[in-house]
């Protein structure tokens, strides 16, 4: 169900609208803008802001907010309000394989001539490009994937940042012998199972360099590529070794960080998008939190898999893509980046260029830093550099991390799935 939010007393319901508005003893003409977004509390968080600071800014032009559902609900409405010629004049979605399925070429308005483009990280552009158009810019900083742990319990045993999956393994049966979760798992959420495969990317792509683009083209394999198939077998070695939380299978995300802030467990596998809802909903706690890049074989080769965040785009039939773009150009600026900071903060690097973080950060976001710093090892997610990812990949990494599915088997039903995908988006090789 569609949701709309009225602001600034909205004249108008449909983009392109013009009235005049006595301001400052001028006539103004005012336009309305439509905006369609996730009604993820962050998402949310972030848009309203941006659009506040925007409005204040340009008081010609208003604009309206819906939200849609999250999940393959709102990936269906998206795709329909697009195919259907009914989209807003802006929307928020995914970067990565998930706009790659949008037929952007067809769909949506290529950006890459526009000037403000220029200030976009060339790492986020290539998430959201199909060969030289580009579509969206980024809503957020760059987030990642990898190991939430709790300082205060590496303090009281001892312990130190591992390097290694073998390290990591053996925190956590020291862990374990005293008495304490050493893996948090929160499958009730079912898609918070797949940290430990996605995250684990980095290190597969260390091991096999062109992974992604093999993948892509329908010859690299999970389930015939060692390094890809260990993906799943990690996530099988935390479930074997009992290093779970009893109730995992119950466990909401938000039961997760509860636990993580607590001390009730000392690793949460979970992506960095959660440093704002640690922040606003633990404050006090958020400093016991540190973060770790899931590790490898080799700690030479110890790096961070990352995750771009979702983006704004302009679907091809707005009816009022000037002032789209406008607010694209306050988006992609250090304006932009200011708001973001003061209203929702700040939890890894920016995307765009000429936004600094500000002097102090939390502790659990300057350990981003190393990683994004120069001769810092870091690399996009597969799901950012192959617009294939099989859809039921959530449901085989709570098998195998359950302890009912083994991980050759799960991987090579995730090539199936994958297969399947492909075609559908006419891959060749497939």
């Amino acid at each position: 169900m569609l949701m709309t939010r009225t602001r600034h007393s909205l004249i108008g319901l449909v983009a392109g609208l013009f009235t005049m508005t006595a301001l400052s003893g001028h006539a103004v003409a005012q336009s309305t803008l439509t905006m369609l977004i996730d009604n993820g509390a962050n998402t949310v968080a972030i848009t309203d802001a941006l659009v506040s600071a925007f409005e204040k800014s340009n008081p010609d032009i208003d604009i309206e907010v819906e939200t849609r559902p999250g999940g393959g609900e709102g990936d269906n409405i998206v795709k329909t309000r697009l195919a259907t010629g009914q989209m807003t004049d802006i929307f928020y979605y995914n970067s990565g394989s998930l706009m790659q399925a949008l037929a952007p070429q067809q769909t949506l308005t290529d950006l890459s001539g526009e000037a403000f483009m220029a200030n976009v990280s060339d790492t986020f552009k290539q998430v959201v490009s199909v060969g030289d158009a580009v579509y969206g810019i980024p809503i957020s900083p760059a987030e990642a994937g990898g190991i939430f742990y709790n300082r205060d319990i590496y303090a009281q045993l001892g312990l130190t940042v591992p390097k290694t999956w073998a390290e990591f393994m053996a925190n956590n049966e020291k862990i374990k012998a005293a008495g304490k979760t050493a893996v948090i798992q929160t499958y009730a959420d079912s898609w918070t199972s797949q940290v430990l495969v996605l995250a684990d990317f980095y290190n597969v792509q260390s091991a096999v360099p062109d992974f992604a683009k093999q993948f892509t083209a329908g010859v690299a394999k999970f389930g015939k590529t060692e390094a890809a198939e260990k993906s799943f077998e990690r996530l099988k070695q935390v479930h074997d070794a009992g290093l779970m939380n009893e109730d995992f299978g119950a466990a909401t995300y938000n039961d997760g960080l509860r636990m993580l802030v607590n001390g009730e467990g000392a690793h949460y596998p979970m992506l960095t998008f959660a440093i704002p809802a640690l922040a606003e909903n633990y404050p006090e706690l958020l400093a016991k939190v540190g973060f770790f890049a899931q590790p490898g074989d080799d700690p030479a080769t110890n790096g961070l898999t990352t995750w771009m965040p979702g983006g704004f785009y302009i679907p091809k039939t707005s009816s009022n893509p000037d002032a789209a773009k406008k607010f694209m150009a306050f988006v992609a600026s250090t304006d932009g980046c200011k708001v973001l900071e003061q209203t929702v903060g700040v939890n890894g690097p920016f995307l765009i260029k000429g936004c600094k973080l500000p002097d102090k950060v939390a502790l659990v976001v300057a350990d981003l830093l190393p990683y994004f710093a120069e001769g810092g090892h870091n690399a996009p997610a597969l799901e950012f550099v192959s617009p294939v990812k099989g859809p039921i990949l959530e449901q085989l990494t709570v098998e195998v991390g359950s302890g009912i599915r083994e991980p050759a088997a799960a991987a090579s039903s995730y090539d199936e799935d994958a297969r399947k995908q492909a075609l559908q988006l006419g891959l060749p090789g497939w």
